[in-house]
């Protein structure tokens, strides 16, 4: 399926494509919305997506075309933003406009109709890029996660007082976490006692924010 609203530039790319006997346009969509609809009827094996449409351009829809195609951009934009936008929205390959001939675009055609990538050298250099920002954004969210583990483990808190501890960072009261775990008050004040001494805490209110990891 073509999407692009320029008619010349479909006429063009369903020029380039006729010339594969493995290959057939089954639908063309000048914009985003309609789009969308016609590759839910037709589920094409591959979509060309141009970004800068009425209606609705082609990022704001990559990810609903996805449920229904694979996706290969066609546009005359670079950007940055774009080509990671449409990686991130599921487009499995990125060309522009003027950088590529008829022989490159049916192979890329056809590696993306296999499940493979496309990408020309620009959006391959953007994608490396993005995946290295996602791989450190994952390794500073394990480094927390791990941390958090670490301090809370080291905070040498028993199950009982665990109990007591999540009671109260719901905000409930000595007497309703005495009922809810069958102790007497006296008891919750000895354990809250121990937990304020485990966690350097002098009241509540700083046991619960660094039980809760914001300090």
């Amino acid at each position: 399926m073509i999407v692009d609203d320029n008619p010349i530039v479909r006429m063009a790319l369903r020029g380039y494509l006729a010339s594969a006997e493995d290959v057939t346009v089954v639908g063309e969509a000048p914009d985003g919305r309609s789009a969308v609809t016609m590759a839910a009827r037709l589920r094409p094996d591959v979509t060309l997506l141009d970004h800068r449409m009425p209606i609705a351009d082609g990022l704001s829809v990559v990810s609903q075309l996805t449920e229904h195609s694979r996706i290969l951009v066609l546009t005359s934009d670079d950007a940055d933003e774009l080509i990671a936008g449409m990686l991130r929205g599921g487009a499995r390959g990125y060309l522009v406009h003027g950088e590529f001939d008829p022989a490159e675009l049916l192979r890329a055609v056809r590696a993306v109709a296999s499940g493979q990538g496309w990408l020309s050298p620009r959006s391959a250099s953007v994608t490396i890029s993005v995946l290295r920002e996602q791989a450190a954004r994952d390794e500073q969210d394990a480094e927390r996660m791990q941390h958090a583990q670490a301090r809370r483990a080291g905070f040498g808190l028993t199950p009982r007082e665990q109990e007591v501890m999540a009671l109260l960072c719901a905000g409930n009261s000595n007497a309703a976490i005495a009922r809810r775990l069958l102790l007497t008050e006296k008891t919750v004040k000895n354990h809250l006692a121990n937990i304020f001494t485990k966690l350097h805490a002098t009241n509540r209110t700083e046991a619960v924010v660094r039980w809760t990891g914001r300090q």
